[in-house]
């Protein structure tokens, strides 16, 4: 190969690997998030706007970045090989499968195959994570009681709606902060610009 002809091809290969990673919004844990998913997951989950000003697409990147910390929590504990998970899964693929007419096309059932895995894994590793310790632990739940009393204006028992909810707060910003910390986050705001309409 001529000189010229390997930088051009060095030169044509940094292109292509530029522009692949333009597309995508960020990485986590070096797995990428490309625009495409981002924006479908948000239209969805926006009744179907896509018309969106940069503030509300990194606020609500940020809670997809959550979502997929606590997806690789969930594969590094292997809860991805267990038979229940699988079963799930492949119920739930053969009854999109079997509804013909409204089989989605190729890359959006992708897109809806991925999603349904990866949220019952959240489902899965959040049960263990954060709602079965609010659920199960009474005297934990007591105690946050009475290091944040000044916050409620009634007795344990009557606020215990709000406790349990303040609880599974805090364990939940505590896991996600320590996601943050064992797993690396690369946003590609460049990218995330480009998405924002004003």
């Amino acid at each position: 190969m001529s000189f010229v002809r390997k930088v051009c091809s060095t030169s044509i290969l940094s292109l292509l690997c530029f522009v692949a990673s333009a597309q995508n919004i960020a990485s986590v844990n070096g797995k990428s998030i490309s625009s495409k998913e981002f924006m479908w997951v948000y239209k969805k989950n926006h009744g179907g706007t896509t018309a969106a000003p940069y503030k509300d697409l990194a606020a609500y990147l940020d809670l997809y970045i959550n979502f997929k910390l606590k997806v690789i929590e969930a594969k590094s504990m292997g809860l991805d090989t267990d038979t229940a998970y699988k079963a799930e899964i492949n119920g739930y693929e053969h009854a999109l499968k079997t509804q013909k007419k409204s089989l989605p096309k190729n890359k959006e059932y992708d897109f809806i195959m991925n999603e349904y895995r990866e949220g019952v894994l959240m489902f899965n590793v959040s049960e263990i994570k954060v709602w079965s310790k609010v659920q199960d632990d009474e005297n934990q739940l007591k105690d946050f009681y009475t290091k944040n009393s000044a916050k409620y204006d009634k007795q344990f028992e009557d606020s215990k709606g709000q406790v349990i909810a303040d609880y599974q707060q805090q364990l939940e910003n505590e896991w996600i902060k320590s996601l943050k910390s064992k797993y690396t986050v690369k946003i590609n705001n460049d990218e995330l610009k480009k998405l924002a309409k004003p």
